[in-house]
């Protein structure tokens, strides 16, 4: 069987007069989008443009829920109780739902930002709280998450998951993102190579010459990298050559708990 990857990609980061990414550059590049809900970035109009964006090019909708951090862009860590955890991400991803389905689509997934996105990952209360509020918006939408906590957590509570990897940051030899405080440009061809390699071989390069193992069913690019269109264009590019069908988790691809 041929192998199967979905493209994701983090947009809807515009806020009022203030513009990050080009979602439109993007949208026809990528599979999945994850869309901010206003907390960590986006407000409703954004939200709604995006949503719209996606369904004209048959995009996946996922909720990108964050903590209320706009002016830290939600990579701050907050002290929260899984009952805020819970809270949040139905808040911010209901609201998200309900542009979805004004435009006649449907909620796919929810994928957690920044630091909302690690604490989750690594603690398992929280981790818990998250997936509940997603069974809590509908049968069939998914968690995005990378990690070994979350697929046995996902389980536990009863909704798909979809393991995640990224081809735009670098990793540590224990599994760790290397964030960048500000996005930077990387090479196309480059990131192309690493995607084939993750999505064929289940391989990635850690900073410390090492390699990691990895089965993921999604991929994210991020879109405020400032060639992020190009860069997309690339991996989809480099990855349907290699022989791999490019689709939206929502199409027929499962999402192993």
């Amino acid at each position: 069987m041929a192998r199967v990857i979905d493209i994701n990609c983090d947009m809807g980061e515009s806020f009022g007069r203030w513009t990050l990414g080009n979602d439109a550059a993007l949208m026809p590049s990528i599979t999945s989008a994850n869309i901010a809900c206003g907390w960590h970035a986006g407000d409703p109009a954004v939200m709604r443009q995006t949503v719209e964006l996606a369904v004209a090019h048959g995009v996946g909708i996922g909720a990108h829920v964050g903590f209320p951090d706009l002016l830290g862009f939600g990579r701050r860590r907050i002290d929260v109780t899984p009952q805020e955890v819970y809270d949040y991400t139905l808040y911010q991803a209901g609201a998200l739902q309900a542009f979805a389905q004004a435009a006649g689509s449907r909620l796919q997934h929810v994928k957690p930002h920044g630091a909302f996105y690690v604490m989750c990952s690594q603690n398992e209360e929280l981790c818990e709280a998250l997936c509940r509020a997603i069974k809590a918006l509908g049968n069939g939408i998914a968690l995005v998450m990378m990690g070994d906590i979350a697929p046995r957590v996902a389980a536990s509570v009863g909704i798909p998951m979809a393991r995640e990897g990224y081809i735009d940051l670098n990793y540590n030899r224990q599994g760790q993102l290397v964030l960048e405080r500000r996005k930077q440009a990387w090479d196309p061809e480059e990131v192309a190579r690493r995607a084939v390699e993750l999505v064929l071989h289940g391989r990635i390069p850690t900073i410390e010459g090492e390699t990691l193992q990895a089965e993921v069913e999604t991929i994210c690019i991020h879109g405020d990298a400032p060639n992020a269109p190009e860069i997309a264009q690339r991996v989809r590019q480099r990855l349907e050559e290699a022989g791999v069908i490019v689709r939206p988790l929502g199409t027929g691809m499962t999402a192993r708990a």
